[in-house]
């Protein structure tokens, strides 16, 4: 694998649109220190295309690589080296929806064991796979072959996964112990999740008891509270986030940085319906597809899907004050 790191410096602009959003009136919101972040270059043709993103020792992130089939990690240092390879799909004529070629989407982790969703319009492979380190990934559970499943997130208190399908407009939940583990549920199939012409219900996080999953059509973030199996009412937590991919909340309040996959920004927002770019093309993305955030770093992988150039993953730095 061919990686590249180059070090950029962000706009004038860019940074004080940063440094002007992050502090409106909270104290210990994030600012950029000179406006400074980094580039680590991807291989297209070798299928890197970073879809999601998990926080690894040492400071290293793990990553999907949606066209190669993998999961790997890259080092604080820039190295990628691969911890998984889906095996392909036994029906090569089969297609995945929406996509049409195989893919590893979501990811999640528990201690050593890593959680990754395969989608690729067949029985036999799509669902939740999982793996530790130095052993080979394992069918965990099966989901829809006509769906296509995309964002996953881990309630630490139950050890339940869930799992958001953008085909449909869906989300499953799959227990990781228990008489259960392994089996996938519908939890919902609410019109909040459904798609509105192409991709529907996306990225997943859990917090403070509550699901908020995103909706890339609608451009809207959606919640509703793990009280049960099923899910209560999704009600709108935020909207006007035009191509919203996922997201992640920065720790402060309702604030959280959302990927714009199809707008090429990232846009730091809340629940009043405040929101600014603060990252754009100019920076370095290219369809950015997540977003990570490790104490004063946050991470943006770039599956480059329609720019088709520069697979990258973009780490800027904050300081809180």
């Amino acid at each position: 694998m061919r990686t590249r790191l180059h070090r950029i410096i962000v706009g004038a602009s860019v940074a004080s649109a940063l440094l002007g959003t992050l502090t409106m009136g909270m104290a210990d919101a994030a600012t950029p220190p000179g406006g400074k972040s980094s580039v680590l270059h991807l291989d297209l043709q070798a299928g890197q295309m970073p879809e999601n993103i998990v926080l690894d020792r040492h400071g290293s992130v793990v990553v999907t690589f949606a066209g190669a089939r993998q999961v790997a990690r890259i080092t604080a240092a820039g190295r990628t080296e691969v911890l998984a390879t889906l095996p392909a799909p036994a029906d090569a004529t089969a297609k995945t929806p929406l996509l049409g070629f195989p893919l590893t989407t979501g990811l999640a982790r528990q201690g050593h064991t890593f959680y990754v969703l395969y989608a690729t319009g067949t029985e036999a492979e799509t669902g939740v796979w999982s793996f530790t380190e130095g052993r080979e990934p394992q069918k965990f559970a099966d989901l829809p072959a006509d769906g296509l499943p995309n964002g996953l997130v881990m309630d630490p208190a139950t050890g339940t996964l869930y799992v958001t399908e953008s085909a449909k407009g869906a989300v499953y939940t799959v227990p990781t112990r228990g008489p259960a583990a392994g089996r996938a549920t519908l939890f919902s199939d609410s019109e909040a999740l459904a798609p509105a012409g192409f991709f529907g219900v996306n990225g997943a996080k859990i917090r403070n008891g509550d699901l908020y999953v995103s909706n890339t059509d609608k451009g809207t973030v959606s919640r509703t509270p793990l009280r049960g199996p099923r899910a209560g009412t999704f009600t709108t937590f935020a909207d006007g986030l035009t191509g919203i991919d996922d997201f992640e909340f920065t720790g402060r309040g309702d604030e959280f940085l959302a990927s714009l996959v199809t707008e090429n920004t990232v846009v730091l927002a809340d629940g009043t319906g405040a929101r600014r770019v603060v990252l754009t093309q100019a920076d370095g993305l290219s369809n950015p597809t997540s977003v990570a955030i490790r104490g004063t770093e946050v991470y943006v992988p770039s599956a480059a899907y329609t720019t088709q150039s520069d697979p990258n993953l973009l780490m800027a730095h904050l300081t809180r004050h």
